[in-house]
């Protein structure tokens, strides 16, 4: 089951494409953007991802932070960041246990891959509290950004 708005988000230590922990607590005091992706090099991902690479200073407007997480490795990511030019950092949920704690993860995915990342959307506020929770089925939809810029804007 995936976390939902009201609930404290999981705390989270993970490295990030330039082999740096990162935790949750990082963000404490600041609006966090959680966005869980399934795939490096796919298409969507790389999609949705670049939107926010491209709009990141709306997110930073209603000042909030941006994350990625994937499951795929921190090289995978760093070549990832640096292909695609990502202005926010990407996080290797590596041993899929962070992905598990927000109910973001398909047991099953495309070509028998197992454990994978759902596409998902969280917002967690400067007390750590989810204000926005988004776990979708299809990994090729994409989130509902114009809630999550409604929701950031509700917390400034």
């Amino acid at each position: 089951m995936s976390i939902q708005k009201g609930q404290a988000a999981p705390d989270f230590k993970l490295f990030n494409s330039e082999k740096t922990e990162v935790s949750l607590q990082d963000y404490k005091g600041k609006n966090l953007v959680i966005l869980f992706f399934p795939q490096a090099f796919t298409g969507v991902c790389t999609t949705e991802l670049c939107s926010v690479r491209d709009s990141l200073n709306v997110y930073t407007s209603l000042n909030a932070e941006v994350v990625g997480i994937s499951v795929d490795s921190i090289f995978t990511l760093a070549k990832f960041k640096e292909e695609q030019q990502y202005n926010f950092p990407l996080l290797s949920d590596f041993n899929k246990t962070i992905s598990q704690a927000y109910g973001a993860f398909y047991d099953e995915f495309v070509f028998g891959m197992k454990g994978v990342s759902r596409r998902a959307a969280f917002v967690v506020d400067k007390n750590g509290t989810v204000q926005y929770a988004e776990v979708l089925e299809s990994a090729g939809d994409q989130p509902n950004f114009d809630a999550i810029k409604e929701t950031l804007s509700g917390l400034k």
